[in-house]
């Protein structure tokens, strides 16, 4: 009896102590399950991110003529907003983020779930939203929910979240097409901006941004990062500005005066260029021709291009100035040798060629100052293939004109075989057969402003990084294309042909003004169809400041001659930079200021004391 009480005894203690070791592995595994299992735990440090902008495009007076604006977007989970709170969401929303009430409704009725109720909110509203998300959930406008795949409860609310960039333009149609228009690209749910044409194209790389910001390190109890030892900083890296060489200032008032003589020549297109002539930095680039690089639409198509560099024309009897220089600079010809007009009609080979005025003798410089195609004609005979093509070369056709833009249509000329032609030459001589832009024009005149150097125009001055330190961009060397000699000789010939020839209507008391014209047919289906693009290049100087000008009026049907088109356009625009002081005349009596003013060796004379 007594064995069976004490085998009992020793089956209740071993049950007992198996009970008690298998409660004890059932809550190491536990344990060790709870271990090794993933759990959402607070992260004790705090991650924050921020994007680096687009530069800006900057005029030379300071003001932001292409700028980068931060977008954001506004995201809500309706499922998580209080059904009898709902009213009042959507009307603070609607106060904070300027968007219409009804709209706001209507995006909270479109689906259950995630909905983005602003894609492309600025910067201020951004903010004003920040702290109406903190508001709202104070005052409990959204709820807990369970989370069906979690079971845990769950709380979102409003979060206003970075969307990307925009290009922003507060000149509308300002220097447009020159500074060209962006594209939006985007990436990994940002949007960023790239340049596709003009200087938004060709300043791309340096325009956009460099490195996105970001911190990392412990957090407090608000989620704020602490910053010491065991954190981390990233900079944002902006975009460099692009600083210009042109002022608004001006730049709108040229636009406007090209916009009012496009209507009143009932032409296609105005066009202008104007340059320092000693330093090639680019005063103004206007056409009438422009458009909203945020609204382009399908008639903007033909104005997308930059006229100035893009369209590619015969140049005409401006050309006569150049071919001239090259013969006078080898001694070829003497400016007092004299032509024969032949009376306004003369043939080389099977080409008869023809002068709107005609003339039976003449000097050589009166061929430019009257502009005679016939006596250009013959005068180039005097110069060979090779030096003729080669000095166009030199003057820069058929090359880039500057490397402050991208896609320049560079034009052509003949070969030096070609221009060994009789006919070829003749015709080359004054403009034909050959294609120059504007820019390319008024770089070869600058050598006739600058003792026979050519400069490279410059449009981009400087870059300004985000500490406002700013490096200047260094222009390409000048060349020296004709003797110092020459270029003087030959400015004192485009004077004469303003004060005497075919440019007297360019003509401003007290400045130095000097120039020639030039009117060339239009070629449609390689026929020359009767229309025409006239032009007037030249000059105008005071006692310190040397600008080179050139003028383009495509088709005008008011009157094919240059004298009649192009050069009103010029002597507007000279008039707006005496009236804005980048051009001073000088002080002249009564008796000689009708010409004392346009020679250029007695300006000491003038000077004041």
């Amino acid at each position: 009896m007594l064995n069976n009480t004490n085998n009992n005894k020793s089956k209740k203690i071993f049950l007992l102590y198996s009970l008690i070791g298998f409660g004890f592995l059932i809550f190491l595994s536990v344990m060790l399950l709870t271990v090794l299992k993933s759990r959402n735990l607070p992260s004790l440090y705090s991650e924050n991110n921020s994007k680096s902008e687009r530069g800006s495009i900057i005029s030379a007076d300071g003001f932001h003529l292409a700028t980068t604006k931060k977008l954001y977007k506004a995201v809500v989970n309706n499922r998580y907003i209080d059904p009898e709170k709902e009213e009042l969401f959507i009307q603070l929303f609607s106060i904070y983020s300027g968007m219409d009430a009804k709209d706001v409704k209507d995006k909270l009725r479109e689906k259950k779930g995630v909905i983005v109720l602003s894609y492309d909110l600025g910067e201020k509203e951004a903010q004003y939203l920040k702290s109406l998300a903190f508001e709202l959930k104070r005052y409990k406008v959204f709820i807990e929910r369970k989370n069906s795949k979690t079971g845990l409860n769950m709380l979102h609310g409003l979060s206003i979240l970075e969307s990307g960039e925009s290009r922003e333009y507060p000149y509308g149609k300002l220097l447009t097409p020159i500074i060209g228009y962006p594209h939006k690209q985007e990436t990994d749910g940002y949007t960023r901006i790239k340049g596709i044409k003009g200087l938004e194209k060709r300043f791309d790389e340096e325009l956009s941004s460099r490195q996105d910001g970001s911190s990392i390190g412990p957090r407090d109890v608000n989620s704020n990062i602490i910053l010491n030892r065991d954190s981390f900083t990233k900079p944002n890296i902006n975009g460099l500005d692009v600083k210009l060489t042109i002022p608004v200032a001006l730049q709108i008032k040229i636009e406007h005066m090209c916009d009012v003589m496009k209507k009143q020549l009932d032409a296609d297109q105005v066009m202008i260029a104007i340059m320092h002539s000693q330093n090639g930095k680019v005063l103004s680039l206007a056409t009438s021709n422009r458009f909203l690089p945020k609204e382009i639409t399908k008639e903007d198509y033909a104005n997308l291009n930059s006229g100035i560099i893009e369209y590619s024309f015969e140049p005409g009897s401006v050309i006569k100035v150049i071919t001239f220089s090259l013969l006078l600079d080898k001694g070829l010809i003497n400016p007092f040798d004299m032509v024969n007009g032949y009376g306004g009609k003369y043939t080389i080979g099977k080409k008869t060629i023809t002068d709107e005025h005609k003339f039976n003798m003449l000097s050589a410089e009166d061929v430019i100052v009257h502009s005679s195609n016939i006596g250009m004609a013959q005068l180039s005979q005097k110069l060979s293939g090779i030096d003729f093509h080669e000095g166009l070369l030199k003057f820069g056709f058929s090359q880039k004109s500057t490397n402050d833009f991208i896609y320049e249509r560079s034009g052509s000329i003949p070969d030096s075989r070609q221009l060994d032609n009789e006919i070829y030459k003749a015709t080359c001589s004054y403009g034909y057969g050959m294609k120059a832009n504007l820019m390319q024009l008024i770089r070869a005149f600058s050598a006739y402003n600058n003792n026979g150097r050519i400069v490279y125009p410059q449009i981009a001055a400087s870059y300004i990084d985000e500490f406002n330190r700013e490096t200047l961009i260094k222009n390409e060397e000048q060349i020296q294309v004709i003797k110092s000699s020459t270029a003087s000789r030959m400015q004192s010939i485009l004077i004469k042909t303003v004060n005497e020839g075919t440019g007297v209507k360019a003509k401003t008391e007290g400045l130095v003004i000097g120039g020639k014209t030039g009117t060339a047919h239009i070629v449609e289906d390689s026929n020359y169809v009767n229309k025409y693009n006239t032009a007037f290049i030249g000059f105008a100087n005071d006692e310190s400041s040397h600008y080179t000008i050139g003028v383009i009026t495509v088709q005008p049907k008011t009157s094919k001659f240059a004298a009649q088109t192009a050069v009103p356009v010029f002597k507007r625009a000279v008039d707006i930079m005496v009236e804005d002081g980048y051009l001073k005349p000088f002080k002249t009596d009564t008796t000689t200021k009708s010409n004392v003013v346009l020679q250029p060796n007695i300006l000491e004379e003038l000077a004041p004391n």
